[in-house]
């Protein structure tokens, strides 16, 4: 049986806080090339359809903590706090596995790019897992903690964006077009990168509720991540769309 080496889990989060600054060297200025930023002389080679795409990348996400509690013997995942944490990450997982990829209308996915994603959910999904199943040690009053109430909330808030922010993105095209239209409603009114600003909301708020070094290191990475495509997001509307709303921030509604 496994047993918590927290020198692993301490490595394991600094090698994720430096993976999210090389993404944010890498990505800032120039964005990562699919879906609208893809580049229009490249071939469609090595592409698999979207749907096919996501559930193969997120999966790993979800099996790989299903997997270190299905080792753990006897069971751990005490007191409620710490199985509620347990839960919202596989929860959220569970989502983007089974249920989000058979929706999107997105293009097919470069396999490139599908390969890191999918080594990077089992990495993640080890560091979450791993801490959270064997390391983690919350009182018993946990789930009445600030820190576990406020995370929770905004980790809820979040993922109800983002939720519904897909939902409006998938409602602007007909089946079969692959054409980008502005997005309209929600936050969308505000900002861009609805979608995105709802995930950052929902890991720092799992990141509070948890008040863990890997998961502050998880929405940190995801943060440095997808913020940028966010901003690349609003700059290719800025410039595809002459009427599109110029009071739009990209990611933070009246900031940035």
């Amino acid at each position: 049986s496994m047993q918590c080496f927290p020198s692993l889990v301490l490595a394991l989060s600094s090698l994720l806080g430096a993976l999210a600054l090389l993404q944010l060297s890498l990505y800032l200025r120039v964005p990562s090339r699919y879906g609208k930023h893809e580049e229009r002389l490249c071939r469609p080679r090595g592409r698999l359809p979207a749907r096919c795409a996501w559930f193969l990348q997120e999966l790993p996400s979800f099996l790989v903590p299903a997997l270190l509690l299905a080792l753990r013997s006897p069971p751990r995942l005490e007191p409620l706090g710490c199985r509620l944490l347990c839960c919202l990450f596989c929860w959220h997982y569970f989502y983007r596995t089974f249920i989000y990829p058979f929706f999107t209308r997105g293009r097919p996915f470069p396999l490139q790019l599908l390969f890191f994603g999918m080594l990077f959910c089992i990495y993640n999904g080890f560091l979450q897992g791993y801490y959270l199943i064997y390391c983690a040690e919350y009182p018993n009053d946990w789930c009445t903690d600030i820190r576990f109430t406020s995370g929770l909330l905004l980790f809820l808030l979040g993922m109800g964006i983002n939720i519904h922010s897909d939902l409006l993105l998938r409602q602007l095209r007909k089946p079969g077009e692959v054409i980008y239209k502005i997005p309209q409603g929600g936050l969308f009114t505000y900002i861009s990168g609805a979608n995105y600003f709802g995930e950052i909301v929902e890991w720092f708020g799992f990141a509070v509720a948890t008040w863990s070094l890997p998961a502050f290191a998880f929405a940190f990475f995801t943060l440095c991540c997808i913020g940028p495509r966010a901003y690349h997001h609003h700059r290719y509307y800025l410039k595809t769309f002459t009427d599109y709303p110029k009071s739009r921030k990209a990611l933070i509604p009246f900031v940035f």
